[in-house]
C-alpha cells in the first residue's frame, strides 16, 4: 500500500499521451457496465454517478452479485480472503439507507463491477481449480497452491527501510498484478525509484520512458523489483482488449537488464486464462465480463 506522501507525489500523465489509454479503458468500462446492468436488476446494487455509471453490488445473505456463487462461498469461509472484501472503494462514497432500520453501508472496492481484484478472486478462489493441472501448468506453479491476496513483499529502500508495495496476489513463487479497466500503471518522479538500492542493477534507466510527469509504468517497475528481491516470478494479468497496457508491459521488459530475470516475467490475458478454466467459470466470465476464452476445451 502506498503512503499518502507517495500518492501525492504521483502525478498524472500528460493529456495527449493518456488520450488513447483513456479511450480504451473507458470503452471497456462502458462494456462492463452495460453487461452488468441487466445482471444487477435482480441483485442488490447501486450506481455510481456519471455518463456511464458503474454498478456497485451489495452482499446479500450468502451471495454477492459481483461473484460467482462457488467462489464467493469459499471467500466467505476463509478469514484472510474475506478480509479482502473490506478494501475501501476509491470514491469513499456510501450506499444510501434503503429503510429507517437499514444500516448505511460503505462502498467497497470489490463491490464494483469493474474491479480487477474481484475478477482475480472470482477465478482463483473457485473450488478445486488449483488442484487440477490446467491452470497451474499455464501459470508455471505447483498444483495445490493457496492464493494470498494483498501480499506485501519485502523490497529494501535506502537507509535499510522497507517498501510497502502491495501485490494483488501471491501464488507460491508467483507474484501477480491484475488489471482490467484501470487507465495505466501510474507515473511517478524518478526520485521515488532512486530510493531502491537495486533499481540501477535491475533497470537501464535510459530505456525507461520518462515524461514531464515522471517515469511511466511505476507499478510494473515496483512489481519487477519485488520479483528480483524475492527470486520470484512476476505476472501481469490484463484484458486482451487493452493493447495499451500490453504495449506498456513490453516497453518495461526492454528496460530490464538481466536476461535471467526476464525469463521470470510473464504476461497473460484474462482470455488466455479463461481457456484453462472449467466450463461453468468460463461461462460466468463471458456473461459478466465479456471475456471469451482464446484456448481450451
Amino acid at each position: 500500500m502506498w503512503s499518502d506522501e507517495e500518492l501525492r507525489d504521483i502525478e498524472p500523465e500528460t493529456p495527449i499521451r493518456r488520450t488513447g489509454a483513456r479511450i480504451l479503458a473507458g470503452s471497456l468500462r462502458q462494456t462492463l457496465s452495460q453487461r452488468n446492468l441487466s445482471r444487477a436488476a435482480s441483485r442488490p446494487h447501486e450506481l455510481t454517478r456519471g455518463e456511464t455509471p458503474s454498478i456497485i453490488y451489495a452482499p446479500h445473505a450468502a451471495s454477492h452479485g459481483n461473484f460467482i456463487e462457488a467462489s464467493y462461498r469459499r471467500i466467505a469461509a476463509n478469514p484472510q480472503w474475506r478480509k479482502r472484501l473490506q478494501k475501501a472503494h476509491s470514491s469513499k462514497r456510501q450506499a444510501r439507507r434503503s429503510g429507517p432500520d437499514e444500516e448505511i453501508r460503505s462502498w467497497r472496492e470489490l463491490d464494483s463491477a469493474t474491479s480487477s481484484d474481484a475478477l482475480l478472486m472470482n477465478i482463483f478462489c473457485y473450488p478445486r481449480l488449483l488442484a487440477g493441472t490446467k491452470l497451474p501448468a499455464l501459470l508455471g506453479v505447483d498444483q495445490g497452491q493457496i492464493p494470498e491476496f494483498g501480499y506485501h513483499p519485502r523490497i529494501l529502500l535506502e537507509r535499510s527501510l522497507t517498501d510497502r508495495t502491495e501485490i494483488d496476489m501471491r501464488l507460491g513463487s508467483l507474484l501477480v498484478e491484475a488489471k482490467l479497466t484501470e487507465a495505466d500503471f501510474q507515473t511517478a518522479p524518478m526520485r521515488l525509484l532512486d530510493r531502491y538500492p537495486d533499481f540501477n542493477i535491475v533497470f537501464d534507466r535510459d530505456a525507461l520512458e520518462v515524461t514531464g510527469a515522471g517515469v511511466r509504468s511505476y507499478q510494473l517497475i515496483r512489481g519487477i523489483l519485488a520479483a528480483h528481491a524475492e527470486g520470484a516470478t512476476f505476472c501481469l494479468m490484463c484484458d486482451g482488449r487493452r493493447p495499451d497496457l500490453i504495449e506498456a508491459w513490453y516497453g518495461i521488459l526492454l528496460a530490464v537488464r538481466s536476461y535471467e530475470l526476464r525469463t521470470r516475467l510473464r504476461l497473460l490475458t484474462w482470455q488466455e486464462i479463461a481457456g484453462a478454466l472449467p466450463l461453468s467459470l468460463r461461462t460466468f466470465l463471458a456473461e459478466k465480463y465479456g471475456i471469451e476464452a482464446t484456448r481450451g476445451d
